[in-house]
């Protein structure tokens, strides 16, 4: 590796560093006041095991949620797809893809469904419902591109699709995700540092037939006027949920047939709290792991906590790989999530 090329990689990380602590010294609790949520909460079950502590470990296929930049670490073409029951009755569903394309990089498509069911539609008069139901989802929808810049360094980006629906309304917005991803070399095992900020992008508004009304420009004082002239209600804009990730990973144990790795994070969402995600992998032979960490630590009144899983690694023929993961979330006084994931690389 050339030196100017690690110059210029710590120099680009310093950056990204800086702008994390800066946003961190001026971030404040923001609960609800940004829209599409459901960016904030993390894909794949191994990430989810290990505390959310990812942005600098990003080595699997949701680095494509994680860390764009991540995806370069395969030179296979790799598939997964993952499950979860989410709180309150919801489902979350997440597949994604990626294609190694020589020089030309790592290429990849992710896209992300909650459902959030039936529900009855009540009114002031019918506060038991009318007998009618309405539904509600979130979708996203990514193309990624990620490119080694040298042996140590790597950089991604990704496009996305974000798209709401409830009822007869929806919105729509474009967002953008940039990641870095740098082995630093130092200690005997290689420290791994990594960064991202994620969905910076347009305002979403809500619009569709369900804002139609019935409006009456003079109130009722004037007779002989429509009082049923068509109009649509105007809702505000609101930001997606900028996300900053900075985090670090190192084995510190690693040989042939057992790998201990720690990885630690740090959130700056937009609409909470900075927070510090922690996590480790136990990996035996890279066929069997063990995972678990702590979620969202020194967050005020939250609901996350303590998370645990496991994971399975088998080779269906000689080039052809199947992985199997699983784990808990605990979530204080909700239901807990079970995350199921299976992934394929060939």
């Amino acid at each position: 590796m050339k030196r100017s090329s690690v110059i210029n990689a710590m120099r680009l990380s310093a950056m990204v560093i800086m702008l994390c602590a800066t946003a961190s010294a001026l971030a404040q609790s923001k609960f609800g006041t940004t829209a599409a949520p459901f960016l904030g909460i993390g894909m794949g079950a191994r990430a989810t095991a290990m505390g959310g502590a990812f942005a600098g470990q990003a080595d699997d296929i949701s680095a494509l949620y994680w860390n764009v930049a991540g995806i370069v670490k395969s030179d296979k073409i790799r598939v997964g797809f993952g499950h979860t029951q989410w709180l309150v009755n919801t489902q979350i569903n997440w597949a994604g893809a990626t294609i190694p394309a020589g020089v030309a990089g790592t290429f990849g498509v992710a896209v992300t469904s909650l459902n959030y069911g039936n529900m009855e539609v009540t009114t002031l008069s019918n506060p038991d419902g009318t007998g009618e139901t309405f539904s509600a989802s979130d979708l996203s929808a990514q193309l990624s591109w990620a490119k080694s810049l040298s042996d140590r360094f790597s950089v991604g980006i990704s496009l996305k699709l974000v798209n709401q629906n409830i009822f007869r309304t929806n919105s729509t917005a474009f967002a953008l995700d940039v990641g870095f991803l740098y082995d630093t070399g130092l200690l005997p095992n290689g420290l791994k540092l990594g960064a991202s900020v994620s969905n910076f992008g347009t305002q979403m508004r809500l619009d569709g037939e369900g804002l139609t009304v019935n409006f009456d420009q003079t109130g009722g004082r004037e007779s002989g006027v429509n009082s049923n002239i068509p109009a649509r209600l105007l809702t505000d804009q609101y930001n997606l949920p900028l996300i900053y990730r900075i985090g670090v990973s190192y084995d510190i144990v690693r040989d042939d047939q057992n790998r201990f790795t720690f990885a630690i994070d740090s959130a700056i969402p937009q609409d909470n709290a900075q927070t510090l995600n922690v996590g480790g992998e136990y990996a035996w032979k890279n066929i069997f792991f063990l995972r678990a960490g702590y979620n969202a630590l020194f967050e005020r009144d939250s609901e996350k906590g303590l998370t645990f899983g496991a994971g399975l690694r088998y080779n269906v023929a000689s080039s052809v790989v199947l992985r199997f993961d699983y784990t808990f979330q605990t979530f204080g006084r909700l239901n807990p999530p079970q995350w199921f994931a299976v992934g394929l690389e060939f």
